[in-house]
């Protein structure tokens, strides 16, 4: 199991490869929430994703000459699609709605003789997620802060997974709770349940970058022990925080990791004062984004 060791053992490998996103914040954020808001903008993160950290931390464990086969469902912007084939990577694109990419991935590892490595439930890939933990713990103590709500986008868990267990043993003062697009709010019924819970669908969301089936069985465990109630926002809600993003922090965020700052920003009562969001991603479409822009025009 993932634990601070292998978190820091992962910041190690991943010196000199993943950037040190900054903490960023705007007055006009923080009057629109009532309240102190930073924003740690893994949008700005090699490939425009914290996704980064998570991958590098595993792949660094297997030969550097491997091939690299990565598996996409056919709903995924298309300049996500595109910018994994440009990296040289051979992209499997497959159904959400009709397909496990659980099974296709076991089934190409068995044929091809590759190592399958799960996008979220794998401990090297929740240590590597840590490491923006350990940044925002660092980052909030220069700026004086010992307790804050730290909002991360959630799909699976491996991000706010990594996350909370660096913040645990590193900013103990601060909770964590994961953000997720209405519709598709698996971990806030299952942390409210206490157990796992799936999501009806698997597509028809804008917020496609965390939509997943349900939390992982590494995953939930520790969602279950570290991070606080789950925030659900609004399409709607998710495409201000999008326009809010590029007007007031002049970052370019895609709708699934633009939910915790929605949450923020428009679902802040139960917050303390100081909120810390996590924006996970910029691969939006441009026509998305123009979408975003033309509905809430600064």
């Amino acid at each position: 199991m993932t634990d601070i060791a292998m978190i820091e053992a992962a910041r190690g490998r991943l010196s000199g490869h993943a950037r040190r996103t900054p903490l960023l914040s705007s007055s006009f954020l923080d009057d629109i929430a009532g309240r102190r808001i930073f924003v740690k903008p893994e949008c700005l993160q090699q490939t425009g994703s914290f996704k980064f950290r998570g991958a590098w931390s595993a792949i660094s464990y297997l030969p550097a000459d491997i091939p690299a086969v990565i598996i996409m469902p056919a709903d995924a912007p298309r300049i996500k699609i595109e910018n994994t084939r440009a990296y040289g990577a051979e992209v499997v694109l497959y159904d959400r709605a009709s397909e496990d990419r659980d099974e296709i991935g076991r089934q190409l590892s068995s044929e091809r003789g590759l190592t399958l490595i799960k996008p979220f439930d794998e401990p090297l890939v929740i240590a590597g997620q840590g490491t923006a933990g350990l940044e925002i713990a660092e980052q909030a103590s220069e700026e004086g802060i010992t307790q804050a709500s730290v909002l991360v986008p959630t799909g699976g868990g491996g991000f706010i997974s990594g996350i909370s267990l660096a913040l645990e043993a590193r900013a103990p003062g601060f909770t964590v709770h994961p953000c997720e697009p209405e519709g598709f709010d698996d971990v806030t019924r299952s942390l409210a349940s206490g157990t796992i819970q799936k999501n009806a669908t698997q597509s028809g969301s804008l917020c496609d970058a965390i939509v997943t089936p349900q939390p992982g069985t590494i995953t939930f465990p520790i969602m279950s022990r570290l991070c606080g109630p789950g925030i659900v926002v609004t399409e709607d809600e998710a495409l201000h925080a999008v326009a809010l993003a590029f007007n007031r922090l002049k970052i370019v965020v895609e709708p699934g990791g633009a939910v915790a700052l929605a949450a923020a920003l428009f679902h802040g009562e139960s917050l303390g004062e100081t909120v810390i969001a996590v924006c996970s991603g910029g691969n939006i479409d441009p026509d998305v984004f123009r979408l975003a822009l033309d509905r809430f025009a600064a």
